[in-house]
């Protein structure tokens, strides 16, 4: 494969995921890590891409969020996975928060039946997929539709989050890194996030494996705020011990 139908896969794969690292497209396309890191190199050049350590992000989708359709296709057995591991942190909640993102979905498809249960959210598929259900009381936060997440924002929306305190938060992001925490491009979805975080007694971060070394523009929290961060078997287990060696629950499905 020549360098250039090689950057275009690779920007391809970033655009679609989220993020992409460098020993999963080592692997994926055959070449040594540090051919990647020389075509990561050109494309971030060209503007395309942002350089992590390990890996890369694309610009476009970090500065300026996009359809959820490629978002929703993407990795959706590892996200499935999340999902069902996530719900099974439910314990005894009755209350719960559940976040924005393709992710944050599922596991609103994932929470047991058969229990009475409330659930805050924003996010309109997660509250359609939930609202037929007989022992589910659903509150979707009011405000301001966003088209590229179909999820409501702004300071309706934070004010309703100022009346309530949660058992458990189920969150989303589009980035989390040792180095500058975990991260999301729209400030004001940052500052719902971060008031999540402080009305709920336990937080849980659903995040597939390229969102791990992925920086996005404003951060609201830091991994170690959270009670458990979920993800899946793509992140490499060398990685995901970096992160326990920090003090951070880090769990692989």
């Amino acid at each position: 494969m020549r360098g250039g139908e090689r950057q275009r896969l690779i920007l391809e794969r970033a655009r679609a995921q989220g993020a992409v690292d460098v020993r999963g497209l080592a692997e994926e396309l055959a070449v040594s890590p540090e051919t990647v890191r020389r075509d990561l190199r050109v494309l971030e050049a060209h503007g395309v891409l942002r350089r992590t350590r390990g890996g890369a992000y694309p610009l476009q989708p970090r500065a300026h969020e996009t359809s959820p359709d490629p978002r929703t296709r993407a990795l959706v057995p590892e996200k499935r996975r999340i999902a069902a591991a996530a719900a099974g942190l439910l314990g005894p909640a009755e209350t719960v928060f559940v976040d924005e993102g393709s992710t944050a979905e599922l596991v609103a498809e994932a929470l047991p039946g058969g229990r009475p249960l409330t659930v805050l959210t924003p996010a309109l598929g997660a509250a359609r997929r939930l609202s037929g259900r007989e022992n589910v009381t659903v509150l979707l936060l009011g405000g301001q539709v966003r088209g590229s997440t179909r999820s409501t924002a702004g300071p309706w929306v934070d004010r309703m989050l100022s009346g309530f305190v949660v058992d458990l938060a189920y969150l989303s992001a589009a980035g989390i890194s040792l180095e500058h925490g975990v991260t999301t491009p729209d400030p004001g979805v940052a500052r719902t996030k971060a008031r999540v975080m402080r009305m709920s007694r336990r937080q849980v971060l659903c995040v597939a494996h390229t969102g791990f070394g992925a920086v996005s523009f404003h951060r609201f929290a830091a991994p170690g705020e959270f009670d458990a961060i979920v993800t899946d078997s793509g992140l490499p287990a060398s990685r995901a011990r970096s992160f326990t060696r920090a003090g951070y629950r880090v769990l692989r499905v």
